[in-house]
């Protein structure tokens, strides 16, 4: 008889969460997922955390919780949450981040997760050595009965060998957007369309082919003045062989999210915008393959939504198994490792491959690589006496 498996701190009681960053993004997303597992019993919401401490009070006061905040580190010493959702712009998740796994509280950070692959390598290596904590970060993309599907048929090799990919996040951003100060500067935004928009296809992309291991891009800045890119294309070659186009764009005025694996027996396409349900995908099988294959290909099961609850519910499943959370550790770096190479790339005129950007190289301290014409311009400040 197997033994039996130990247990966790969590087992027999609720997970204590605590919001940190007030904003859209964590009132309307992270807080919505926290509060269904809530009356579900799995979690309680015991604290937020915010610099306006108005904003903080009146989302706590709004929503029922607790215990509000200006301080993240009088809110982890008084209220020792398990697990941190962090709402934050991406030049804050580094410090934040590590804050909260220092006091032993699990991370589920939003993206970009942070500016570049040192901030990155920094944040796993305050991670637990077994069981946790563990710092995950927001791919909902990757959740959800849809792409489970279509992983599992990939992973038992149903479809054949998949061939040809295509990923494409084109929307449309106006100068208003840009005119939010913050925006379009690689200091607060992290970097264009590749990292702040693009990300979450490509990384369903690399949940679904696995590994790359090369890419030949071009960025441009067309329209809009900014420091930033605001379109991208990129030629990806994967592990496995499989080629793939990519395209990041927010000069689009016919938005959309589009996934297509060309695979030896059938073409699978995702088309959507910001989320997707099991209607979105459509599976187009070869000719020789038969009727009943298809359909049985086709039946995706239950629709559950891809979502930041699709992703909380594993997240939390995983907190209460002590194992380490998919999107986090090298499977959550997989996709920015291939932004800053696709960025590599464009600003030097090279081919990147999977694994050369580590320490001493530009990029992995910037995603501008400090590339003539893309690099912020160093102010009075920065310049050395």
């Amino acid at each position: 008889m197997p033994a039996a498996r130990p247990t966790t701190p969590f087992t027999g009681r609720r997970i204590r969460a605590a919001v940190i960053g007030t904003g859209a993004i964590g009132r309307g997303s992270h807080l919505p997922a926290l509060a269904r597992l809530a009356r579900e019993g799995e979690t309680e919401v015991v604290a937020a955390v915010d610099i306006d401490r108005g904003a903080v009070e009146a989302f706590c006061a709004g929503t029922g919780i607790p215990h509000a905040y200006t301080d993240l580190g009088l809110m982890l010493a008084e209220q020792r949450p398990d697990l941190v959702s962090i709402c934050t712009p991406p030049t804050l998740h580094r410090a934040q981040t590590v804050a909260a796994l220092r006091a032993g509280a699990w991370v589920w950070c939003e993206k970009p997760p942070v500016p570049s692959l040192a901030d990155f390598d920094a944040i796993e290596a305050e991670e637990g050595a077994d069981g946790g904590p563990y710092a995950a970060i927001v791919f909902q993309h990757r959740f959800g009965s849809g792409a489970r599907h279509v992983r599992r048929l990939l992973a038992q090799g149903a479809l054949g060998r998949p061939l040809v990919a295509h990923c494409q996040t084109t929307w449309y951003r106006d100068a208003a957007y840009y005119a939010v100060p913050w925006r379009g500067r690689w200091h607060t935004e992290g970097g264009g369309p590749a990292m702040g928009h693009g990300i979450h296809q490509m990384d369903l992309l690399l949940d679904l082919l696995g590994p790359w291991s090369e890419v030949r891009a071009m960025a441009g800045r067309l329209v809009h003045d900014i420091e930033t890119e605001d379109v991208s294309t990129a030629l990806v070659r994967f592990a496995s062989g499989a080629l793939a186009t990519v395209v990041n764009s927010v000069l689009s005025p016919d938005e959309v999210s589009r996934i297509r694996l060309d695979c030896e027996r059938a073409t699978v396409e995702l088309t959507h915008l910001y989320g997707h349900a099991n209607g979105d995908w459509r599976i187009t099988p070869a000719p020789d393959v038969s009727a009943e294959q298809a359909e049985a290909w086709r039946d995706f099961g239950p629709d559950e939504p891809s979502s930041h609850l699709a992703q909380l519910r594993e997240l939390v499943a995983s907190m209460r198994a002590g194992e380490r959370p998919r999107s986090s550790g090298p499977d959550g770096r997989t996709s920015l490792e291939l932004v800053t190479a696709l960025y590599k790339s464009a600003f030097t005129d090279t081919t990147v491959r999977a694994g050369e950007i580590g320490p001493g190289d530009p990029y992995y301290t910037a995603l501008h690589g400090g590339a003539p014409g893309w690099a912020p311009p160093v102010t009075a400040e920065e310049v050395p006496a």
